[in-house]
């Protein structure tokens, strides 16, 4: 070849290569604008929301935003999550040809699954997790075939887990947690050969069924989370060939049978979560499961020992092996764990003495061993490293003194050391311990004299039953957070200190069987928040003063066997329980309490009379004075009289002439009407027909009325108090509830349907429950129940109460845990629960809820609101708002639903909670204390469980507090005969399981706020 012809081939390769380069840049030029078009089209159909003011023409490369990810100049990924979306996915997303990314989590969008998402043919990662997406999940899904991570979690797909899936032969990640799936588990899971993480907990509405031994074969397989999930039967030998496991939680289902030793050979196993199940047997050794750094069995029916096997564990984080029937002793070398910080064997019968070494090898932070049968002393290291939180070995049998090395434990939170042998002064650094939130001590023989100086963090603080003396300090004003001082039965002496009526936060004070003199102070009225008062069997003189009649909520009042003389103060606040007995009153008892409730309030006083002769009292003379005051009767009335006329006056002439500028001004102004899906009905329908015929109630800011609508049968509408100067606050709580329900899609939440109003009216229409609400069931003094109108009470079966707790329970855990961000209702009640006409419960009545800022931040509100007795005592204290207050109000109505009594009922203390409380700290028998009209149909065991439950739900501490999550398991185990007590024995034998528990001890959460 001449050099002309080869200087020709270079240059026409040149101009190749160069026309190559062009075409290619001009490719890409063409491509970059087409997916800036599709972006902006994206942008367009959402509304153009401010989290996407970035997305403009103007601003530099769109694969510099946030939101988007590019490979090699083209938008690969596209995650917009937590964006507030409640529209569909755009159907024109493929139109970005080379996704592999799609992230659209943790909104609030809804319809069904996005089969156009099967147009983007290289998506390999697809999250559209914690959505309100419905409907099933396509049999057609294995269309997205190169999809490597998939998550649907958290969202209301229901029906089956299509058997599609297992043709997904590239799939790594599978998570199809929390949702409403309630087909079968698909045995083709177990094709996924390449699956390393799959993940199907909390899928509550599951059909019992045992674990498919297909998926065993999912050797690939590193994580594994399938608890509460209704899984039966026994775990099968061959998941010892999932060789990769690493992490395991297949707790809180109801699995039977003994724990393979193939599991516990897994070399890769670093997590086991075993814990509420019903496994049986003694617990396998484990030589060669070295890699296990946290084991969790709690709640199973595990006997035997802890295996000396266990000593060689060496990288144990965490060891729970709490509510079982454990006994024997802890191997030695537990002790001796170098990253021990969780130990937790409560509620067991181990026993022997504790291993020195707790606590000096590792940074140990809780250590849990109530309810066994320990002796000797606590272990002088426990807080070696200084970050030990929470000490709890009550009903044990140890004794000694306590190590002084607790008194510089600043870590600590909680001592929890009642009903043991302990003796010995109290470690002086023990009482200002900068962080201590509750000490409790009773039930032991404590000496010493009470500190001049509290810690300032202490809100429980239980000495009773011991033997301390002195006086009571008159430092005592510097315990300012104190809410419960429980002194009794010791031996103190000397007068009741003026600076103790400082303690403002006082809820609950008891210093009865002391040695106290001298008289009641009479400034009281600081003690604005005091529940309870018990000062009996002391002796205290002088009389009882008039301020007491300014506690307003003082319920419980107990000054029996004391000096006290004079006359009883002519107003006292509402009690429901009262003794002065032996003491030295005179005079009329006042008028309200001569009534048989109060019988037994007075007795052994002499000088005391009353004007009911059915009251085994001495009767007050009938003179001149008696007829004095019944002549002032007819007086009295007529002024009642003429007052109730001059208001009905005023009244009338106030509505003519509201009625007149409405006319005026023309009554129907601009009703608007915001509906949530499609309606059969019009404004002017619901309005026309919010007539006093109508009304069935009274929410907590207005009316409620039945309205009969076409097709639906009836409709309910809240109509917010009417005022043309509408309130702040109530206008605020109708946007609350409109923008919390109108994001929800659950079947135990009620569902709104629109909401209307105009200037000075509001209504918010909701679909109609037949049965009305829960507390119509409940009520005995109710002469009717239900919409039948029946004059005899019926009475609400067991069954059906206990498919309202699940369901009120399942409708609760969707807010706390599905929606993003979280939904704390602040006022759950009975009242606040609706039923349809199959006994579906629903939750209602947003109006008081509130969003939290971030999931798991507290909110603090400016004021208290909520109804009494379901009230949390956190929440009165520092009104501090966390999931934890509705688990407290829930727990009210596991009470009342069990015992049949209302939320502020009283006994002993304050509420039924209270009362609760009191009565298993007494030892009383449960099933003595349910309600016995549904007893009689046979379902004491369930019912003791969910007494239980209630009782966990309202203990004292948030932490001790399940999670709704936890909540909804275990009720839907009290369904299938599940107790909490161990099985196959009399009810009976189950009671002392509580009978020492003090209140917000907590009864055997793993996790005390696993949220």
């Amino acid at each position: 070849m001449t050099k002309s012809s080869q200087s020709c081939v270079k240059l026409s390769c040149y101009s190749l290569l160069t026309f190559l380069i062009l075409s290619h840049a001009n490719s890409q030029s063409e491509m970059y604008n087409d997916e800036n078009k599709v972006l902006m089209k994206i942008k367009q159909y959402l509304q153009n929301p401010p989290y996407l003011s970035h997305w403009t023409l103007s601003n530099s490369t769109h694969c510099s935003w946030p939101q988007v990810n590019c490979t090699n100049g083209s938008i690969t990924g596209l995650a917009l999550v937590e964006s507030n979306i409640n529209q569909t996915i755009p159907t024109f997303i493929c139109d970005l040809k080379n996704l592999t990314y799609v992230n659209f989590s943790a909104n609030y969008i809804p319809g069904k699954f996005p089969t156009y998402l099967y147009n983007c043919s290289k998506l390999e990662s697809l999250d559209l997790s914690m959505n309100n997406f419905d409907g099933k999940v396509p049999d057609d899904i294995d269309l997205l075939a190169n999809l490597q991570y998939l998550n649907l979690g958290s969202t209301n797909f229901f029906g089956d887990i299509p058997a599609s899936i297992g043709r997904l032969k590239e799939l790594r990640v599978l998570k199809l947690q929390y949702s409403l799936f309630n087909g079968t588990y698909p045995d083709e899971i177990g094709n996924l050969f390449n699956l390393e993480t799959l993940d199907l907990s909390s899928n509550f509405e599951l059909p019992r069924s045992s674990l498919p031994l297909s998926w065993t074969k999912l050797s690939k397989l590193k994580v594994f989370y399938m608890y509460s999930c209704n899984m039966v039967g026994e775990i099968p030998e061959t998941i010892g060939e999932m060789v990769a496991l690493e992490k395991l939680d297949i707790s809180q289902n109801s699995l039977t049978g003994k724990i393979p030793n193939s599991l516990l050979l897994l070399r890769n196993l670093t997590i086991l979560y075993l814990y509420h199940n019903s496994l049986s047997g003694e617990i396998p050794g484990v030589v060669e499961a070295l890699n296990l750094t946290a084991i969790d069995l709690t709640k199973n029916d595990l006997t035997g020992k802890i295996p000396d096997d266990f000593g060689k564990l060496q990288k144990l984080t965490g060891l729970c092996l709490s509510l079982n029937k454990l006994s024997g002793e802890i191997p030695e070398n537990v002790g001796r764990f170098p990253y021990l910080k969780d130990f937790r064997v409560f509620f067991n019968n181990l026993s022997g003495t504790l291993s020195p070494d707790f606590g000096r090898f590792s940074k140990l932070g809780s250590f849990h061993i109530a309810s066994n049968k320990f002796s000797g002393s606590i272990p002088e290291n426990l807080c070696y490293h200084g970050e030990l939180r929470n000490l709890t070995v009550y009903d044990n049998n140890l004794s000694g003194e306590l190590p002084e090395s607790l008194g510089n434990c600043s870590s600590l939170l909680e001592l929890k050391i009642f009903n043991n042998q302990f003796s010995g002064k109290i470690p002086s650094g023990l009482w200002t311990s900068s962080n201590l939130l509750s000490l409790m001590v009773s039930q032991n023989t404590f000496t010493g004299e009470l500190p001049d100086r509290l810690s300032s963090t202490i809100s429980r603080f239980e000495i009773s039953y011991n033997q301390f003396s002195g006086r009571i300090p008159a430092g005592v004003s510097s315990w300012k957070n104190v809410v419960v001082f429980n002194a009794s039965k010791n031996f103190f002496n000397g007068s009741i200190p003026q600076e103790l009526t400082t303690l403002t936060k006082l809820t609950t004070l008891l210093l009865d069987q002391n040695h106290l003199t001298g008289p009641l102070p009479s400034y009281v009225i600081s003690w604005k928040s005091l529940v309870t008062l018990n000062l009996s069997q002391n002796q205290l003189s002088g009389q009882i003063p008039d301020t007491i009649g300014q506690l307003f909520v003082l319920s419980q009042l107990d000054l029996s066997k004391n000096q006290f003389s004079g006359k009883i103060p002519s107003q006292l606040p509402r009690l429901t329980n009262l003794n002065l007995s032996s003491n030295r009153l005179t005079g009329r008892i006042p008028i309200e309490f001569e009534n048989s409730a109060y019988s037994s309030s007075f007795l052994d006083n002499p000088g005391l009379c009353v004007d009911n002769p059915s009251l085994n009292i001495t009767l007050c003379n009938t003179g001149p004075q008696s007829r004095t005051k019944g002549s002032s009767r007819p007086l009295a009335l007529i002024v009642s009289l003429v007052a109730i006329f001059f208001i009905l006056a005023f009244l009338a002439s106030f509505s003519i002439i509201r009625l007149f500028r409405k006319r005026k001004q023309g009554f129907d102004n601009s009703w608007k009407l915001i509906s949530f899906q499609r309606l059969s009905f019009t404004e002017s329908n619901i309005v026309s027909s919010l007539t006093e015929h109508n009304i069935i109630g009274h929410g907590g800011y207005g009316t409620v009325y039945r309205v009969p609508v076409s097709d639906l049968g009836y409709v309910g509408v809240k109509k917010i108090w009417n005022n043309i100067n509408l309130d702040k606050k109530l206008e605020s709580s109708f946007h609350a509830e409109v923008k919390i329900l109108s994001n929800i899609r659950h079947n135990n939440i009620v569902k709104l349907l629109c909401c209307i109003s105009n200037q000075d009216s509001m209504l918010l229409v909701y679909e109609y429950h037949e049965n009305r609400s829960l507390d119509r069931w409940l009520l005995k003094k109710s002469k009717s129940s239900g919409v039948s109108g029946s004059v005899h009470r019926v009475v609400l079966d067991w069954p059906k109460r206990l498919k309202i707790a699940i369901g009120a329970a399942h409708g609760l855990c969707y807010m706390h845990h599905d929606c993003s961000p979280a939904i704390v209702h602040r006022d759950v009640k009975t009242s606040n629960i609706l039923l349809d006409l199959q006994f579906n419960a629903k939750v209602a009545d947003f109006g008081l809820a509130r969003m939290l800022i971030k999931p798991g931040e507290l909110e603090t509100m400016s004021n208290v609101v909520g109804s009494f007795g379901y009230i949390a005592p956190e929440y009165i204290r520092t009104t501090q708002v966390s999931k934890k207050v509705d688990v407290f109000s829930f727990g009210v109505i596991l009470l009342e639903l069990t015992t049949g009594k209302e939320a502020n009922y009283g006994d002993e203390h304050s509420s039924l909670a209270e009362w609760a409380w009191h009565k298993v700290e007494l030892g009383s028998n449960i099933d003595e204390l349910l309600d016995k009209d549904v007893m009689e149909l046979g379902y004491v065991d369930e019912m003791c469980s969910v007494f239980k439950l209630g009782i966990m739900c309202t203990a004292t501490l948030p932490a001790n507090r399940p999670s709704m999550k936890e909540v909804v398991q275990i009720l839907h185990r009290c369904g299938e005969g599940f107790t909490f007590a161990e099985r196959n024995v009399r009810q009976n034998d189950a009671v002392p399981i509580l009978k020492s528990s003090k209140r917000g001890q907590g009864l055997g959460f793993v996790d005390g706020d696993s949220e």
